[in-house]
C-alpha cells in the first residue's frame, strides 16, 4: 500500500511539475532564434563570403568541389527572406546573380546540388520573382540530365556540370528518388517537361524494384537494377525517398505517387515499426523477409514523424517523436546512431541536424499541443550550450565528450534554424496548404 502511495505522489508530483512550467513564449522564441541566425549569417560573411561553407573553429572557408557554388547562400537565401531580414537578402542575391556560374569543370553530386542549389533557385525564385534565378536554376537542371541517361533511368550518383560525364553507378532510393519536387517545380516554371519526365521516371522505376513485400533496400545499381544490399530502414540512403513519394502526390497532385506512398507506408509500418521497452522506434529489416536485422534509429530517421503527419497519421506521428525526444535527452543532446534496444549510442556525433525539429514543428502546426514548444526549446538550448562558438555554430564530434568539431553545414541556416523560426513564428507566418518544404526545407508552391 505505502508503494502505490509513493508512486501516486510521485505522479502527483511530476504533473503539477507539468502544470507549473510557464507557458513557452513563442514570441521571444522567435527573436532568439532570429538572432542566433543572424550571428551565424554574420560569421559566415566575416569568414566565408562567396564561399560554400564556414569552418568556425577554424575561421576558414570550405569548398565542397575545390571551387565554390555558394552553397551557403542560396541554401540560406530563402530563410533570409522568410525571417525578414532584407539587407542580408539582397546582398547575398546580388552574390548569387553576379558570380554563380555553373559551367565548372566539376563532377557533383546530383542529390546534394539538387536539393540544396536547384531547389534554393527555385524557391528563392518564387519569392522574388527575379528571373535570374530561375535563369540560373535552369540552367543547372540543363548540366544535371545526363546524370538520367542510365539504362533504368535511374540517375547515376555524379555528373560532370561541364562535360556532362557521370559515374556512381551504385546508387541508394534517397539519391534516386529525392528530385522530382525540384525537377517538377523547374518543369513548371520553364514549361520544360523534360525535366519532371526525367525525374518522375527515375522514381517509378524505383518503386518498381521494390520487394514482394514492398520494401525498398538500401543500395542499388542503375545501370543493372539489381539490389546490392538488402538493408531496408528509414534512415540515411532511404529517408527522402518515402518522403517524396508522398510530396510528390501533394505538391503535384499526382495520383500514382498517391497510390506508391500508400502501398509504401503500409509496408514500412508493418515491418520496419518495432515496440521496445523505451518506445516506438523503426528499425532495419531484410526487404525480402521482413526480418529483423538491426535495432537502430538516429538523428536522420527523425524526420519520419513530420512525414507521418504530413501522410495523416498523427497518433503513430506523436509516439515516435516521443522517442526521439527520448533519443535527445540520452546525452542531452541527439547522437548520429542509437541502439534503442539497449539505449547506447552506436555513432557519437551530432551534425546539426534539422528533422527532429521538422518533427516538431509539422505536429505543433497539426495538433497546436504546447509540448512540441517545448521540445522546441529544449532543442534550441541543446545547440545554443553546446555548438555555438564565436564565429557561428560548429557540428559535435561526439555528444558524450561535446568535443567541436568543425563545420556549418548550410542545412544548419537552410533548416534546422528555419523549422526552430517555424515552430515559435505564428501559425500564419507559412500556409502548408499552400507550400510543400523540398528536404532541404526550400518551401514550393503547390
Amino acid at each position: 500500500m505505502r508503494q502505490r502511495i509513493v508512486a501516486g505522489a510521485a505522479v502527483f508530483l511530476f504533473a503539477h511539475a507539468l502544470l507549473a512550467t510557464p507557458p513557452i513564449d513563442r514570441v521571444a522564441m522567435q527573436a532568439q532564434v532570429r538572432a542566433e541566425f543572424l550571428y551565424s549569417w554574420k560569421a559566415y560573411e566575416k569568414y566565408a563570403w562567396g564561399h560554400d561553407e564556414l569552418r568556425p573553429l577554424s575561421k576558414q572557408p570550405r569548398d565542397w568541389y575545390g571551387e565554390s557554388l555558394l552553397m551557403t547562400p542560396v541554401d540560406s537565401l530563402d530563410t533570409l527572406l522568410l525571417m525578414g531580414l532584407n539587407d542580408e537578402a539582397d546582398k547575398a542575391k546580388t552574390l548569387i546573380v553576379e558570380k554563380l556560374n555553373f559551367d565548372k569543370d566539376i563532377s557533383v553530386k546530383v542529390f546534394e546540388i539538387t536539393i540544396r542549389e536547384l531547389g534554393g533557385l527555385l524557391s528563392a525564385y518564387e519569392m522574388t520573382g527575379d528571373p535570374r534565378l530561375l535563369h540560373l536554376a535552369d540552367d543547372l537542371g540543363t548540366r544535371l540530365l545526363p546524370a538520367f541517361n542510365t539504362p533504368t533511368g535511374m540517375p547515376y550518383m555524379y555528373v560532370n556540370l561541364r562535360t556532362g560525364k557521370t559515374s556512381g553507378a551504385r546508387s541508394n532510393p534517397a539519391e534516386v528518388g529525392t528530385l522530382i519536387l525540384e525537377f517538377g517545380t523547374l518543369s513548371k516554371l520553364t514549361n520544360k517537361p523534360v525535366y519532371m519526365e526525367k525525374a518522375k521516371r527515375a522514381l517509378v522505376e524505383l518503386y518498381k524494384r521494390r520487394s514482394k513485400i514492398d520494401l525498398v533496400g538500401e543500395e542499388i545499381d542503375v545501370e543493372t537494377g539489381a539490389w546490392v544490399s538488402k538493408a531496408s530502414h528509414v534512415g540515411g540512403g532511404i529517408d527522402s525517398y518515402y518522403e517524396y513519394v508522398l510530396k510528390c502526390s501533394r505538391l503535384f497532385g499526382d495520383k500514382e505517387c498517391e497510390s506508391m506512398w500508400q502501398t509504401s507506408i503500409r509496408a514500412v509500418n508493418k515491418h520496419l515499426a518495432d515496440e521496445a521497452p523505451s518506445g516506438l522506434w523503426y528499425g532495419e529489416v531484410d526487404m525480402n523477409s521482413g526480418k529483423r536485422t538491426n535495432p537502430e534509429f538516429g538523428a536522420l530517421h527523425a524526420f519520419l514523424p513530420a512525414v507521418l503527419v504530413l501522410g495523416g497519421d498523427t497518433k503513430r506521428a506523436r509516439r515516435l517523436e516521443e522517442s526521439c525526444f527520448r533519443m535527445w535527452t540520452l546525452s542531452g543532446i541527439e547522437s548520429e546512431v542509437l541502439n534503442y534496444r539497449t539505449m547506447t549510442i552506436k555513432s557519437p556525433g551530432y551534425q546539426l541536424r534539422p528533422e527532429i525539429i521538422e518533427s516538431a514543428y509539422y505536429l505543433h502546426h497539426a495538433t497546436h499541443d504546447a509540448r512540441y514548444l517545448m521540445m522546441g526549446k529544449t532543442y534550441f538550448d541543446a545547440i545554443v550550450a553546446h555548438c555555438r562558438t564565436d564565429a557561428g555554430y560548429t557540428t559535435l564530434k561526439s555528444v558524450v565528450t561535446m568535443e567541436k568539431g568543425d563545420l556549418m553545414p548550410s542545412y544548419f541556416l537552410a533548416e534546422t534554424l528555419k523549422y526552430l523560426y517555424l515552430l515559435f513564428a505564428p501559425d500564419s507566418a507559412l500556409d502548408l496548404d499552400k507550400v510543400g518544404f523540398n528536404t532541404e526545407a526550400h518551401p514550393l508552391r503547390r
